[in-house]
């Protein structure tokens, strides 16, 4: 038995010795996780409850984890909620895991959600930067600059993961620029073989609204930083004039 609020301590003993577990002031948030990975129904008066209110779990057992104490509750029926316990030498290494666990948690519910995939390393910007190229041909004074501009910085992404592994960004660049002329789509750069591979076929794969929320993102910023006409910096008077005091007042 689970319950928000505190239990006499002589109803817990009668409780545990009809062989009832029973804990205490637990969290409205966790007793709504219990009921959904349990099937059981909140209730507020025991007047409450029957069958159809109890939940079901295989085990449930208490342990020790780090300086303090933990209930476990597994074995459920069908369960809609999972508890995931991360554990970490420091505090900052527990955040830095929570905060990468979260991030993994909502990109697979993207996936999920919308169902629309694209290919990883760098193969989705190298295609736009060909197909911006492409259309900037078609255009005419200024504009055919913007969008040659704009189908370089696509190949940033490319260019940097080529950095970051070591290789050599120019010939990584031009090699991936090569595959997709040729209709090879999909091709990006593992920098686990150094070289140009078929994405898809290697399971890099990343959520489409991952994709293009970066893009616009990054569209948007540099869009409002254009519209900066000029920057004025307010310098500091290197010889500041003295203040007059009382006495220079007489």
């Amino acid at each position: 038995m689970f319950c928000q609020k505190g239990v006499d301590d002589m109803a817990r003993y009668f409780l545990a010795k009809a062989g009832i577990f029973v804990t205490h002031r637990v969290k409205k948030n966790d007793l709504m996780k219990l009921s959904r990975a349990t099937g059981g129904k909140i209730i507020t008066s025991l007047d409450e409850i029957t069958p159809d209110t109890l939940g079901q779990a295989g085990l449930v057992e208490e342990k020790m984890v780090g300086n303090g104490e933990m209930i476990f509750i597994t074995e459920c029926n069908n369960p809609d909620t999972y508890s995931i316990l991360l554990r970490g030498g420091t505090e900052h290494v527990v955040t830095s895991l929570s905060r990468a666990m979260h991030d993994a948690l909502r990109v697979v519910g993207v996936t999920i959600e919308d169902g629309k995939l694209v290919a990883g390393g760098g193969s989705p910007e190298i295609e736009l930067a060909l197909r911006l190229r492409e259309y900037a041909s078609t255009m005419s004074g200024r504009e055919q600059l913007a969008v040659t501009r704009f189908a370089a910085a696509m190949e940033i992404i490319p260019k940097t993961l080529a950095e970051n592994a070591g290789l050599d960004a120019i010939d990584m660049v031009a090699e991936l620029r090569s595959q997709h002329e040729k209709g090879n789509k999909y091709v990006g750069l593992d920098v686990y073989e150094g070289k140009p591979v078929d994405m898809l076929e290697n399971g890099v794969i990343e959520p489409l609204r991952v994709k293009t929320q970066a893009i616009s993102s990054a569209t948007e910023a540099a869009s409002m930083i254009l519209r900066i006409d000029d920057v004025i910096a307010s310098a500091k008077d290197a010889n500041p004039k003295k203040k007059p005091d009382m006495a220079d007042l007489d």
